[in-house]
């Protein structure tokens, strides 16, 4: 992705629709790699990152994964999730983070001229809408390549562009080479659901969220 170099750049990244189209797609994002497209691009303003994080756990297993990007150029932008039962009785945990990313973009607009989305979530056609009539281009990077694909169609034709996450694989996978597999630190839990349902009597966090190990920001999962 190329605009102007003088364009002003903003990204949006919903953390755990992103997570499932690589997933969907089975290769992971390097962080690192990511950011360094996003900054030639054009002049990258700011880099949001927004996610759900399960904080009444001892150890918060995403967290070495958010220091990391809040440590290396990403603004992170999260809350914790919110857990109920239903009227039948199972156990839900919510963690939307749709009006955080919403206020944040609908703030930063006027001083935009690219909005990068990275999500497929239909919800937000609205809100690209809104941010196209303050002026900046809105482009919305997702999948349409997984089944089901990722990307709301009424998102992608609400947008000015879109870019198919598969097509940037090449910059920004993770790079599996011997380099890469040092200091490593495991982590459990990838994201949290915007919606996830889990029964009380077979919860297990590793199972039901997934394993996976950052090096150097490069999210992996395990072999």
């Amino acid at each position: 992705m190329k605009f102007g170099a003088t364009d002003r750049v903003g990204v949006f990244i919903d953390g755990a629709n992103l997570y499932g189209a690589a997933k969907g797609l089975g290769f992971d994002i390097d962080y690192k790699r990511l950011l360094g497209m996003l900054a030639e691009s054009g002049r990258l303003v700011r880099a949001y990152y927004y996610t759900a994080l399960m904080d009444d756990q001892e150890y918060s297993p995403i967290r070495p994964l958010i220091d990391w990007l809040d440590y290396n150029g990403y603004t992170i932008v999260s809350k914790p999730v919110k857990e109920f039962t239903d009227s039948q009785g199972r156990r839900k945990i919510k963690g939307d983070m749709d009006v955080e990313l919403a206020v944040d973009m609908l703030e930063l607009a006027p001083s935009l001229d690219q909005v990068l989305l990275f999500s497929g979530d239909g919800d937000f056609r609205r809100l690209v809408e809104a941010v196209q009539r303050r002026g900046p281009r809105v482009t919305v990077i997702s999948t349409l390549k997984t089944q089901p694909a990722m990307i709301a169609d009424e998102l992608r034709r609400q947008a000015d562009s879109f870019v198919d996450l598969l097509d940037l694989k090449g910059e920004i996978a993770r790079d599996s080479g011997p380099s890469q597999m040092r200091r490593r630190e495991r982590i459990g839990p990838q994201e949290v659901d915007d919606d996830y349902e889990v029964d009380d009597a077979d919860f297990d966090d590793d199972e039901d969220f997934g394993e996976a190990q950052v090096t150097y920001g490069t999210v992996r999962r395990p072999r």
